[in-house]
């Protein structure tokens, strides 16, 4: 074991003795007594024991150094377990990260697809491991294979059952309610160009005028005036296939009889 540096701290500081003692040495060898003898004499006891717990501070001084220097070592390993287990967790929690991120693709996939309203299954998860990594015994991802919220095929095949129903419903009720169409009936008046116009063929030539929504009713002539008389008739059209413009049209197209028309009267049915 190397000195400690304080064993020869006090050789330094009792030099004084050590040359007093070297002087009377020297003295009696030659035969010469001194005074300094007696006093070295009663100094004796009191150097050595005043070494000895000097020696003894040493040691303690070695052991409290030793000792200091176990308790850090101690301190470093309990450093390196801390720092091991700060390791373990970050790996932990970053595994949980990816798992939450994988989770999160889906529901955006399933909410995109839904918006969209295709009804096809959210997109899988790119972290799911491939057949390779499965035959080599890869089971780290086993997680990944659990569907948190059902199967998403299943579902599909659900909805689209129920919508297949209510389709069907609604069809049969469609077919078998009677198709309400709208009609209206008209008061046509049709005025001639004089007196001399024959009222019977221009009727006729009015009732030549057919198409599909039009049914001709019931008609009388007027007198407007003069021995003037007007052509006044009915008609029931079907407002989806034939219009007032219409009528107006072919019936003032018989320039030689007609020569205006008026719509009298116009009553929903």
């Amino acid at each position: 074991m190397a000195s400690h540096p304080l064993m020869f701290d006090s050789v330094w500081r009792d030099q004084q003795k050590y040359e007093d003692a070297e002087r009377v040495y020297r003295q009696h060898l030659s035969g010469v007594k001194s005074t300094t003898t007696q006093s070295a004499q009663d100094n004796k006891p009191a150097s050595g024991s005043s070494l000895k717990n000097e020696i003894a501070q040493a040691r303690q001084h070695i052991q409290n150094f030793l000792s200091s220097g176990s308790s850090a070592s101690g301190s470093d390993e309990q450093v390196m377990k801390r720092v091991e287990t700060l390791e373990k967790e970050n790996k932990e929690l970053k595994k949980v990260v990816d798992d939450m991120r994988a989770l999160v693709q889906r529901l955006e996939g399933r909410v995109s697809s839904l918006e969209k309203g295709t009804g096809t299954a959210a997109p899988a998860s790119t972290n799911k491991p491939t057949p390779a990594a499965t035959a080599n015994g890869d089971d780290d991802d086993d997680d990944d294979d659990i569907d948190l919220f059902g199967s998403d095929e299943e579902e599909d095949a659900e909805a689209a059952r129920i919508r297949e129903e209510r389709l069907a419903e609604y069809a049969k009720k469609k077919a078998g309610k009677k198709a309400i169409i709208a009609k209206s009936s008209l008061l046509l008046d049709v005025k001639p160009w004089d007196d001399e116009t024959d009222m019977k063929v221009l009727e006729q030539e009015v009732r030549k005028i057919t198409c599909d929504g039009l049914i001709w009713g019931a008609s009388k002539f007027i007198p407007v005036g003069y021995g003037i008389k007007k052509l006044q008739i009915n008609c029931v059209i079907e407002d989806d296939k034939v219009s007032t413009d219409f009528l107006e049209e072919e019936i003032t197209a018989i320039e030689e009889y007609v020569q205006s028309m008026d719509v009298a009267a116009f009553n929903k049915i």
